[in-house]
């Protein structure tokens, strides 16, 4: 397909693609290294960059479990969309994360909040779209509570996503799959003088879905500038736009809410209607980060981002049993009914807009005080969060069964959507001061806070006001860091942080309820091994508690109240391996142990059992070997495993475990004086069938089937 490119792209594209490749970059940019030592290089360095939100630092020297995802890994894995992001690190896993819509996953258990669970160079984004990664060099997954660096937010954790930067880079990627579907993706960038350098992304997709009828499509485009405006002031831009289009497929449910279905067709769309429109999704980001340098020791960043999504949200969706009659003697109706029956209902909800705006001031410096250096970093900022929606239409239009052979017609509903509301209007204004002590040459100390002023408006679909929240609440960190050498680090840290509260789904006696924002707090031990100059090896021991909030069984009308009650917590070890075994082999291998539980819940059934969607046991492998007698071919293999996997709060149902593993091929030549790099690989090589998430949407609990095998081939071309 053509992606739809804007006026200003269009005009960039003849200035990169006629640039001379002498022009000179200035003197920091990397030198591009030979294809077949891309992953080794390249794991090095990221493992020495800075993490913006910790401060002055580097990865190793950071007081929390971070895992990068470089630029090299994306490609080699063939990395599209962010349930694919997932299978790299053991700590991932999805949450609610249909085909044909956009997507969610959990960290250390704990879902990501949409609206500040992901961000972009460090700035907010909204996580309603389905982020592209052509134009990104790295992805930065920051492992348990962040509030310090980002607000409010879920204590699992925060995923950043980094632009490439200007390059002298021209590369064409092709690529094909087995079951049709075509993408290609162009990355040229130069720099047009010593100081001013551009770098453009476009990728179009024609997506051949393994399930019927949700084949779709997507367009994306991305623009990034740097400009040196002198020797101490740096400007970098970024605006990016994406467009997709695809039939999103609803989720299983347990049958009768005791039992999985059995004899699953996970190529079948529950609830098909010929006439139901495809999701269509537009989504913009966009930011400004000026930095300048007063000296070597004192540097001012500002910086601006805005994001926005705008979803036309249409689906036959599979949901509950409220209109079987198998259901009336009953069954739970929230749940599919006990013979695979359940309702359909036309969902209609157009121009659903979501945007986060933030502005961020930080000032940075080194001095001492005596023996004793500081590494200081004081700063500001703003958060606006909005939702904007219609009055949308869910109206009942006939019952389907998981069995149905071809799912039966009806027609949509006659009824049409209502005004547009503001539904939400949310800001965040926070204060933040972090101190990196430097006791002597082993010890340091970290001690870092920040104040939150949160105050939040939320609207019914009818425009009546709801929740008017305001809330003042400061959120310390404190870390102890030992460096015996500068291979080894060691640390203990203690944070708090701040999320909203859950709001009751609609099943319960106070649906649409929201309740108080729960206060987190984690503790977490660690150590950091850098075992060759090409392999670090990670351990993080961590337990984190958050009020639990959820519906409870009663005898209220409905037979359940969204409360909070009790605390979940989470308790886990964490372990890791990154980098290069000798020149040949490379090794990204992950584990997370996770004993995720409520208690004190004043449910007893509940009390103990392992949560929904976290399984105890993860593991992710992925090896990488060049043939020393073929040093051109680089052979690839991965598994992935994830043990049972709860269904149900009172620990009843679990998905079974499962492994799947992966295979793949690179060539690395020369064809004319372009490198030429062409990859085969085959996802879910024994094709096998598990159930890749149990996640909820809005207090319902979803079953979503895995990727069934899949060939893909890319050929990625130098120009």
């Amino acid at each position: 397909m053509t992606p739809k490119l804007s006026p200003l792209l269009l005009a960039l594209l003849p200035l990169l693609a006629n640039a001379q490749s002498t022009d000179e970059p200035p003197q920091q940019q990397p030198t591009q290294l030979p294809a077949v030592k891309v992953t080794g290089q390249s794991e090095a360095t990221s493992r020495q960059q800075r993490i913006d939100a910790w401060g002055i630092a580097s990865l190793h020297d950071t007081p929390a479990a971070i895992s990068v995802i470089g630029r090299d890994r994306i490609e080699a894995r063939q990395i599209r969309t962010l349930s694919e992001l997932a299978h790299e690190d053991a700590s991932l896993g999805d949450n609610y994360a249909p085909v044909g819509y956009y997507q969610n996953i959990a960290i250390r258990g704990y879902a990501l909040d949409l609206g500040t669970g992901y961000r972009i160079n460090n700035l907010a984004m909204t996580g309603e779209q389905p982020i592209a990664l052509e134009d990104k060099q790295q992805v930065e997954v920051l492992k348990g509570l962040a509030g310090l660096s980002a607000g409010v937010m879920e204590p699992g954790g925060v995923v950043n996503f980094v632009s490439k930067r200007p390059d002298n880079v021209r590369t064409l990627t092709l690529g094909v799959d087995s079951r049709g579907s075509t993408y290609a993706a162009l990355d040229v960038g130069t720099w047009l003088s010593p100081r001013f350098g551009l770098r453009a992304n476009i990728a179009g997709e024609d997506m051949h879905s393994f399930v019927d009828h949700a084949n779709g499509h997507r367009a994306f485009f991305a623009v990034a500038a740097d400009w040196k405006i002198s020797d101490a002031t740096t400007l970098e831009l970024d605006l990016d736009h994406l467009d997709s289009a695809q039939r999103s497929a609803s989720g299983y449910m347990l049958l009768g809410g005791t039992q999985f279905p059995q004899h699953v067709d996970r190529h079948a769309m529950l609830g098909y209607q010929p006439w139901q429109k495809p999701v269509a999704i537009r989504a913009d980001n966009a930011s400004a980060r000026l930095r300048h340098a007063f000296n070597e020791d004192w540097t001012l960043q500002l910086a601006l981002g805005r994001s926005r999504s705008v979803i036309d949200d249409n689906v036959a969706f599979a949901y509950g049993c409220w209109y079987v009659t198998a259901c009336s003697s009953g069954s739970p109706p929230n749940y599919f009914a006990p013979d695979g029956s359940f309702d359909i209902y036309d969902y209609r909800n157009p121009g659903d807009t979501r945007t986060s705006d933030e502005a961020r001031v930080t000032l940075e410096g080194r001095f001492n005080t005596g023996n004793i250096g500081h590494s200081l970093t004081l700063g500001a900022s703003a958060f606006h969060r909005g939702i904007n929606r219609h009055w949308h239409l869910n109206d009942y239009i006939g019952t389907g069964n998981i069995n149905d052979p071809t799912p039966p017609v009806f027609d949509p509903s006659p009824k049409q959507i209502g005004p547009r509301v503001q539904r939400l209007n949310s800001w965040q204004r926070s204060l933040f001061a972090m101190d990196r002590v430097s006791l002597d040459e082993h010890w340091q100390l970290l001690l870092g806070v920040r104040h939150v002023d949160l105050g939040e408006q939320a609207r019914s679909k009818k425009n009546v006001l709801e929740r008017d929240t305001h809330l003042h609440t400061t959120l310390p960190q404190v870390a102890l860091l030992w460096q015996p050498s500068d291979a080894i680090t060691a640390y203990v840290s203690y944070s708090e942080g701040l999320s909203l509260g859950q709001q009751a789904p609609s099943w319960t006696s106070n649906d649409g309820d929201t309740l108080a924002p729960r206060r987190s707090r984690q503790v977490e031990a660690g150590i950091k091994y850098r075992w060759t100059p090409r392999l670090d090896l990670d351990a993080a021991l961590f337990r984190i508690h958050q009020p639990y909030q959820y519906a409870q069984p009663d005898t209220s009308w409905a037979g359940f109240t969204f409360v909070q009650h009790g605390e979940e917590v989470h308790t886990g070890l964490e372990l890791s391996a990154n980098g290069r075994v000798g020149e040949s082999t490379g090794l990204h291998a992950s584990l997370a142990l996770t004993r995720a539980h409520a208690q004190g819940t004043g449910t007893p059934a509940y009390d103990g059992h392992q949560v929904v969607n976290v399984p105890r046991l993860r593991a992710s492998l992925q090896l990488d070997h060049q043939l020393p007698f073929l040093p051109q071919v680089t052979v690839f293999g991965g598994w992935r495993y994830a043990s049972a996997n709860p269904a149900t709060p009172n620990g009843a149902l679990s998905a079974p475990a499962y492994s799947v593993f992966d295979l793949g091929l690179r060539h690395d030549g020369v064809v004319n004086g372009h490198d030429v790099s062409t990859q085969v690989g085959i996802d879910n090589l024994f094709n096998r069938f598990y159930w890749r998430d149990t996640g909820s949407s809005q207090g319902d609990n979803y079953l979503f089937p895995g990727t069934p095998r899949l060939l893909r081939l890319t050929v990625r071309v130098s120009l």
